[in-house]
């Protein structure tokens, strides 16, 4: 599983004029089951995903095709970690602990 972590590199405004590509790109990805959960950060200056897409490559490779990050207003940072516990709604997602 993997936490993406966009910061914004730009002004709001910036950003909110990108909003709709990135919401259709969201929900996309949602459709393909890649996304479980998404919001924006509090303050204001980002967002987090929560991501099940395969290997870092691939989660890596869906993150450039963010529409924020073709118009240069975000950078990700991703992090992988082992979900070994999750709510039951999340159980098809629980990894062994090893």
């Amino acid at each position: 599983m993997f936490v993406l972590e966009l910061t914004y590199t730009a002004p709001l405004e910036d950003v909110d004029a990108v909003l709709p590509a990135h919401r259709a790109w969201l929900e996309e990805h949602y459709g393909k089951g890649h996304f479980l959960a998404s919001g924006r950060k509090e303050p204001r200056d980002g967002g987090v995903i929560l991501a099940v897409a395969g290997d870092r490559a691939r989660v890596e490779e869906i993150a450039a095709g963010d529409p924020f990050v073709a118009a240069g207003v975000c950078e990700y940072r991703v992090t992988e970690f082992r979900a070994t516990k999750t709510a039951p709604e999340l159980d098809r997602h629980r990894q062994p602990a090893d």
